[in-house]
């Protein structure tokens, strides 16, 4: 994959999503579902992961979107806010897997605008699907199953970018190409011996050969500290993410503190 075809991570704007991927029809299916079988060989059908057998893609979002619905099932969601949640799971998933680049921060803000879009009273851009107990509720699933393993989605659904270094240097003689090979009649290959004597020699004729070592030897320690200075900063970036999640799972709890009584 070249440099031209990487996407720039993108901000998302968000909108409804109720009944996006799951239509009514589709929720009053998922009702009637009793087994964990069941339910994932619907789901599996609803939303196109018919392969998830032999797919490990399609076999992680199956568990992406089945856990999702059993969450909705213990925190007895109706079916709007099911079907709106799923959704709001799966334009995250999109976001994230739409370039191999880092862009963790533009996702989760892009997920909270979902969670609020189907939080506030403001026709038509928002509605109340969820209440502020949900939506508290809502964000703490998310963080701790979805962008917990952020890396780990993004290592499963986007190619890996590799960087490939080449030179050419002015003045330098073009390599010579390799000689066919010999015909009936020639002389035998040479022993390994006499091949490391003839390259030895050849080495000493060639004036060149100290310098291509050297910016050879140059270039080694170039792509280490590039390298290492790679890691440290995914190293900071990891970090950086962590902190913020900390003050978000302590929000909610730090909210309800024993500091306010009861009305009497």
């Amino acid at each position: 994959m070249g440099p031209e075809s990487l996407q720039q991570p993108q901000q998302h704007k968000a909108k409804i999503c109720m009944w996006k991927y799951l239509d009514v029809h589709s929720m009053d299916l998922i009702d009637k579902t009793q087994s964990t079988d069941e339910l994932k060989s619907l789901l599996s059908e609803l939303l196109s992961l018919q392969d998830f057998q032999s797919n490990p893609r399609s076999a992680i979002l199956l568990d992406l979107y089945f856990y999702s619905i059993q969450f909705c099932r213990q925190q007895g969601f109706n079916r709007e806010q099911t079907s709106a949640f799923v959704s709001i799971v799966k334009d995250t998933h999109e976001a994230c897997v739409e370039t191999p680049l880092p862009n963790v921060e533009e996702c989760y803000n892009y997920f909270t605008e979902l969670v609020f879009c189907h939080s506030i009273r403001r026709p038509p851009f928002s509605i109340d699907l969820f209440s502020q107990d949900q939506l508290v509720l809502i964000t703490d699933y998310v963080i701790n199953t979805y962008f917990r393993h952020f890396k780990l989605y993004k290592y499963a659904f986007t190619p890996q970018v590799r960087l490939d270094i080449s030179f050419s240097y002015i003045g330098m003689p073009e390599p010579k190409e390799e000689a066919a090979e010999p015909a009936e009649g020639t002389e035998p290959p040479l022993s390994p011996l006499q091949e490391e004597s003839e390259e030895a020699a050849t080495a000493k004729e060639d004036p060149t050969a100290a310098l291509r070592e050297y910016i050879s030897a140059q270039l080694n320690q170039e792509l280490g500290q590039l390298r290492l200075l790679v890691e440290q900063r995914l190293r900071a970036t990891e970090e950086q993410f962590n902190s913020r999640l900390v003050p978000l799972e302590k929000g909610p709890s730090a909210s309800k503190g024993p500091g306010k009584g009861k009305k009497k």
